[in-house]
């Protein structure tokens, strides 16, 4: 009986050359690596690069007869979840995903781990229904599913009994809210982190206190929370940030250093005043996943080599033009960081130092000091630097030095708000700057925008339509393949995005563009020349990369135009 299900039970590598994953030849070969070296095949097979990881897992699926479940597109049920402690799903690395029948479904990476099925049963008081998963899937899907309210919740619950209590001591009471209000700001912080969020946004309302996520730069509401947490909360959010606590009706700035999953992580923090109550945004900041690589912001090739050759001149001024949130002051730390050598001083004014680069003098703006952009700018020249970033360029007064400091041997480097990198010379020119001035310091502008990247996890085939047809065909013309979209998963939140590209203009300025400057020359004639040079427009660069599956028509509609 035991011989007839042993010969049932197919063979690793028979699975493998049937599914086409690999040749009987490969399949000779690791076995015989593997009695040498007394190793499972599965595991000779992935060393040697023959299969993937997850080739594997579909494979042990089929001869275990265990289903194989993909948590990007499964959702996880709340009372699963709950029966299995966060720290506990962590160490087995498993993912509880559903109750059935009264069994809890657990995806796992090995569902021979008897020692996790056993201590995950005990917890959950269930039958076991153990399935196969990814393990980088799970991984994510635990930092997914495991979101900020849980324990903390159910304490501040009893904080909140304490507090109606009234026989209760005053400093008892607030200690009973200060200890979740702490340990809430941390799982924030971390939530924060695994969903890649730029900022967290804490914000009271009339009978709730809500939590938003900027996520690839679109606002997304996480569960939110009891209103009577707002005042511990936002009390704990100053205290590390150095903010003055007993301060409510004024705006504030702070800023702590965070630790998060082993990373270490900056954080800025702004509080305001709203009629429900004071409201902070916490930027993250996080050190590690910092990049400042211009090849890898989404410049074309063509676009990235008119750029550098900007970068190569020893003197002049580089603009770059955009919204808030487009992604310049990124550009402008990858240009930086190109130019940064033991042979350049390179020196930097923000407001504020959003990172720290070792081997560059960095300063912060504070103008209580006295230390404004203009004052800085004043002061670097007498220090004898190469080159020169500016944060923002924002008076007249800033303008005109930055233009003088080009015009005296230095590379500067500023950010202007503007639409266009035509728009940025019009708006240096209203600040006060003579046009021949600042055609003899310009080296070139940039305009940019950040659109949202195609899940690659979802990607669809679709038909777009007549609206976005009709948007892309008067940019490129006819389409010459297919449209591509995120059809939404768990790993981009059902949005269909996941991460985000840079859209860039790029306007060397020539002599003939100089000259229709000095000429006064409207908008469209400097607009009309620049194309003639080359110059290729942002809503054109969106639709390359439209063409090319990186994003879609709807996203930088949504970017380029959305008020």
């Amino acid at each position: 009986m035991e011989d007839e299900i042993h010969q049932k039970k197919e063979k690793l590598g028979d699975i493998l050359v049937r599914t086409g994953m690999i040749t009987v030849e490969q399949v000779k070969e690791a076995l015989q690596i593997s009695q040498k070296e007394n190793k499972i095949i599965g595991l000779v097979l992935v060393e040697k690069g023959m299969i993937k990881p997850r080739d594997l897992v579909t494979a042990l699926s089929i001869q275990m007869k265990v289903p194989l479940i993909d948590l990007r597109r499964h959702k996880v049920n709340n009372e699963a979840l709950r029966m299995v402690p966060e720290a506990l799903a962590r160490k087995h690395k498993v993912l509880p995903l559903d109750v059935i029948g009264g069994s809890l479904t657990l995806v796992m990476e090995d569902v021979n781990d008897v020692q996790a099925i056993d201590d995950i049963a005990l917890v959950s008081k269930m039958r076991i229904e153990p399935m196969m998963g990814f393990s980088d899937d799970i991984e994510k899907a635990i930092n997914r599913n495991y979101m900020v309210r849980g324990a903390v919740i159910d304490e501040f619950i009893e904080a909140s009994s304490i507090a109606e209590n009234e026989d209760e001591d005053a400093s008892l009471v607030d200690d009973a809210y200060q200890a979740p209000a702490m340990r809430h700001l941390n799982q924030l912080l971390q939530q924060a982190i695994r969903s890649r969020a730029s900022d967290i946004h804490v914000e009271p309302q009339e009978d709730r206190l809500q939590v938003r996520l900027r996520i690839d730069g679109v606002l997304q509401e996480i569960s939110p929370l009891p209103i009577n947490l707002h005042k511990a909360l936002l009390s704990r959010i100053k205290i590390v940030g150095g903010m003055n606590i007993a301060e409510q009706r004024r705006s504030q700035d702070g800023r702590f250093t965070a630790k998060v999953d082993g990373e270490s992580v900056d954080v800025r923090v702004a509080c305001g005043n709203t009629t429900y109550g004071e409201m902070a945004v916490l930027r993250m900041l996080p050190k590690s996943t910092a990049i400042f690589n211009l090849s890898k912001l989404g410049f074309s090739q063509d676009v990235l080599q008119k750029y550098e050759k900007m970068l190569k001149h020893p003197y002049g001024m580089i603009l770059l033009g955009g919204p808030t949130g487009a992604g310049k002051t990124t550009t402008l730390y990858a240009s930086i960081s190109k130019l940064n050598s033991l042979e350049r001083n390179i020196m930097t004014i923000e407001d504020p130092v959003e990172y720290d680069f070792k081997g560059i003098n960095q300063f912060q703006v504070n103008v209580k000091a006295g230390m404004t952009f203009a004052e800085g700018l004043r002061s670097f020249v007498r220090l004898d630097p190469d080159v020169i970033l500016v944060g923002e360029i924002r008076d007249a007064d800033t303008a005109e030095i930055a233009t003088q400091a080009a015009l005296t041997g230095h590379l500067v480097f500023s950010s202007i708000h503007a639409n266009d990198a035509i728009g940025v010379l019009f708006r240096i020119l209203e600040l006060g700057v003579e046009d021949f001035l600042l055609c003899s310091a310009l080296v070139g502008t940039i305009a940019q925008r950040i659109a949202r990247h195609i899940c690659p996890h979802c990607t669809e085939e679709y038909e777009p339509t007549v609206e976005e047809k009709a948007v892309y065909e008067s940019v490129l013309g006819p389409p010459e393949g297919k449209f591509y979209r995120g059809a939404g998963c768990n790993l981009c939140a059902n949005t269909g995005y996941l991460g985000r590209v840079g859209i860039f203009e790029v306007l060397p300025l020539s002599e003939e563009i100089k000259r229709l400057v000095i000429a006064g020359s409207s908008y469209n004639e400097i607009r009309d020349q620049a194309l003639k040079e080359g110059m290729v427009p942002m809503i054109k660069e969106g639709m390359l990369k439209v063409k090319d599956s990186i994003t879609t028509i709807s996203e930088i509609v949504r970017t380029l135009y959305s008020p």
